[in-house]
């Protein structure tokens, strides 16, 4: 649930779990363009802990200092939340055609790999539902995201491990091609749209399933930005957006899209 008590100040509260959160909305900046000061710090960490539909709990811990690597955003959340309840509702009780193909995401025993993971909560999530995940962004957020699975250890039914990968360079570590991408407001500095691009385009084979969530944005060249993506990425992808009744009733917005998309044929 979003609550814009602040709009003059850029702040949301995100009710998550049992404890509201107050976060500034600063943009998911990307892990391919950075500094030095960006790296995870983890003297001073505290947890955000997000409700399970089993009733357990899904813990990752951000750091106070740093930058927007080591911060749970709203959308990786809202992704998170859509793979855990679409892959508890078969497509076949699904009573609504046209949305059915979007509640049958399997992910036990499927390969994922998540791109500019940041704090790794979407490959985690992912990982609990019993898919193998490589989370991956630059070398300094590892040591982050190594220990937010290290904090989950007992929750994961599959596996979870945390790889350097930064786009752009060779993903042949990363094959063969993964059963799923999935990746969060990836789409906002110019230096970085090529590469991801490059790095999606590379890592997807014709069976992948590419799950990926964003925030809109409509300051600077933010909306120019997600347009290109959108344009060059439909050049060998299709991609449709996941209607907002397939997402979870609670974590979920009207500025926050969901979409999937696979190589065309």
């Amino acid at each position: 649930m979003f609550l814009n008590l602040f709009p003059f100040l850029g702040i949301k509260i995100f009710k998550l779990a049992l404890i509201p959160y107050c976060v500034m909305l600063h943009p998911y900046i990307l892990s391919q363009v950075h500094c030095s000061n960006m790296a995870a710090s983890l003297d001073k960490l505290f947890c955000r802990e997000v409700e399970l539909e089993n009733e357990s709990v899904l813990k990752v811990y951000q750091c106070e200092t740093g930058d927007v690597g080591c911060v749970v955003w709203d959308a990786a959340i809202v992704l998170a939340k859509f793979l855990e309840i679409a892959t508890r509702i078969s497509a076949s009780d699904s009573q609504q055609p046209g949305i059915a193909k979007f509640c049958n995401v399997t992910l036990h025993n499927k390969t994922v790999v998540e791109l500019g993971a940041g704090t790794g909560i979407v490959g985690i999530m992912a990982g609990i539902l019993g898919a193998d995940a490589c989370i991956t962004d630059l070398q300094e957020f590892v040591p982050l995201m190594d220990l937010n699975i290290k904090e989950n250890a007992d929750r994961i039914q599959g596996s979870v491990k945390a790889c350097t990968l930064k786009w752009g360079e060779d993903i042949t570590p990363f094959l063969p091609h993964p059963d799923y991408i999935i990746f969060s407001d990836c789409i906002y500095y110019e230096e970085s749209l090529e590469p991801l691009l490059e790095t999606v385009s590379a890592l997807a084979g014709n069976q992948t399933v590419v799950l990926w969530s964003y925030e809109e944005r409509t300051t600077g060249n933010k909306p120019e930005l997600q347009q290109r993506f959108f344009e060059a990425i439909t050049k060998d992808f299709s991609v449709e957006e996941v209607p907002q009744d397939c997402l979870h009733p609670v974590y979920q917005s009207e500025d926050i899209h969901v979409l999937c998309m696979e190589r065309k044929s």
